[in-house]
């Protein structure tokens, strides 16, 4: 058994931030428990073809740890993944993590104010549980019929399979979301022919990506010209945002963009009708790419604007009952995002789960605190996802509340705080009444909505206005169940 003060669930972006963030308070009485064989999170997991991010590499990084040495204006995934690992090395991390220990149940015992973590290495107790698991950690593999008869390769974008060469072979591609629209590219030149099955057509913009130049790099190296590089970056984004939360009208710059991007580089006006989508830009997320439309139209490659109804045992078949012969299926088909965080089992007071406790849709005041889960606190968690912006200025805005939490623990020795159900309640009333008047509101479906239609995934707002009410705690919101925080020893 391993006794801890704080327990981190997750090794990506919150949780190794999260991490630093304890290491710089002082705090070294803590465990960052992570089910994979290393650290890096939904990066370590992605590594598909083709596979970066699509916010500015220079705003997706902590600001405390800026990086000069970006080779692109959007970070390769490979990149990504290596910068946390230095982070965590820098850092000091390496002791505190315990690689390979999947969270199975957490149990929070109010007896004794602490929780009770079941892993596949056994029993972690901690006072405080820190979930940085983050909304992309479950696979969306529609069960389709013949799935598991289908005689060919098959796997989703997010556990790619690089054993399989896909040189020469028939390949069905199902999505045109964020990950298809990478992996396209990448694979089309391999492919003997390659079918990319629609079911709706995305918005995208130009990503007008390119290698940062030598000169570039040396000027980054310039700790104040960094840090108004990202600025500049950072309310260039935030302006976007204008228009998805407060005036929709003015979604109609980007959308005149997006179609002019579609008319320039597809010529064939019915394969453009196809590739046009009939929603508000903005409903669903908005795609960047400048090799999408060239791929589509390589000659061994069709797209299939039917979603798939089966497989037979060689072969993909449409709902228009097209049948195409494949020898692998990739599912670049999204996550489960919208309806928990994990595949685990998390009780609160009174043996309460999780999952319970949401029964009408996930929320949690601030996306981090849910009542009746003491020392529960979330970092990505319900309605702080964006749009628009980087989800980086939204950890480190989570990751400062916490801390602030954990702070005002120490110093007034509270065993536990518990956020008021009222307080929630009110947080979140108003927070569907904003997102009410946003444009992912605007009719469409996409995976910001749980199976009600309610959208429990994104920030109806601006990132600046979530960074201030997440700047320090405020104690009056959380009913404080104990004073004279109980001693754990640091291992055992």
């Amino acid at each position: 058994m391993t006794t801890a003060d704080v327990a981190i669930v997750g090794a990506g972006f919150s949780g190794i931030g999260m991490a630093i963030a304890l290491k710089k308070t002082g705090c070294d009485d803590f465990v960052v428990l992570e089910r994979a064989a290393t650290l890096g999170g939904t990066w370590r997991d992605n590594d598909y073809p083709g596979c970066a991010c699509d916010v500015p590499s220079m705003l997706y990084s902590f600001s405390f740890e800026p990086y000069a040495g970006w080779t692109r204006r959007y970070p390769p995934q490979a990149e990504v993944e290596a910068y946390l690992v230095r982070c965590a090395e820098k850092y000091g991390l390496t002791s505190h993590l315990r690689l390979r220990t999947e969270l199975l149940e957490a149990a929070y015992d109010e007896a004794g104010a602490i929780w009770r973590l079941q892993t596949t290495q056994g029993e972690v107790r901690a006072r405080v549980l820190i979930a940085g698991l983050g909304p992309l950690n479950r696979a969306r593999v529609p069960d389709v019929p013949g799935l598991a008869a289908f005689a060919g390769a098959s796997f989703h974008s997010s556990a790619w399979d690089h054993a399989v060469d896909l040189r020469g072979k028939r390949v069905a591609v199902v999505g045109t979301g964020a990950s298809a629209i990478q992996i396209v590219p990448a694979i089309a030149s391999q492919a003997e022919r390659l079918y990319v099955y629609q079911r709706t057509p995305a918005w995208i913009i130009p990503k007008n990506d390119r290698a940062v130049p030598g000169a570039r790099k040396a000027l980054r190296r310039l700790r104040p010209l960094a840090w108004a590089e990202r600025q500049a970056i950072y309310w260039g984004l935030e302006a976007r945002g204008i228009g998805f939360v407060r005036r929709q009208e003015l979604l109609a710059i980007g959308r005149a963009e997006a179609k002019r991007h579609l008319e320039r580089q597809v010529a064939d006006p019915a394969l453009r009708a196809r590739l046009s989508p009939n929603y508000q830009i903005g409903c669903k997320r908005v795609l960047l790419s400048d090799d999408f439309y060239p791929a589509l139209q390589r000659p061994n490659v069709e797209l299939v604007s039917s979603q798939v109804a089966r497989l037979g045992e060689h072969s993909v078949v449409a709902a228009d009952g097209s049948e195409r012969e494949v020898d692998a299926v990739v599912w670049a088909t999204g996550f489960q995002a919208a309806d928990g965080i994990a595949p685990v089992r998390i009780y609160g007071r009174g043996g309460v789960e999780l999952g319970d406790a949401w029964r009408d849709g996930m929320e949690a005041y601030l996306g981090i605190s849910v009542a009746g889960f003491p020392n529960l606190f979330m970092l990505v968690g319900p309605n702080t996802g964006l749009g628009h912006n980087s989800m980086i200025v939204m950890i480190e805005a989570q990751i400062r509340y916490v801390a602030s939490a954990l702070d005002y623990m120490r110093r007034n020795r509270v065993s536990a705080l518990d956020v008021r159900p009222d307080v929630q309640r009110s947080f979140n009333g108003r927070l569907q009444e904003r997102m009410a008047r946003t444009v992912w509101s605007s009719g469409c479906g996409s995976w910001y909505l749980d199976k009600r239609g309610k959208n429990t995934t994104i920030w109806p707002g601006f990132t600046f206005t979530y960074r201030r009410l997440t700047r320090r705690i405020d104690p009056s919101r959380y009913a404080i169940v104990g004073i004279g925080s109980p001693a754990l020893a640091s291992s055992s």
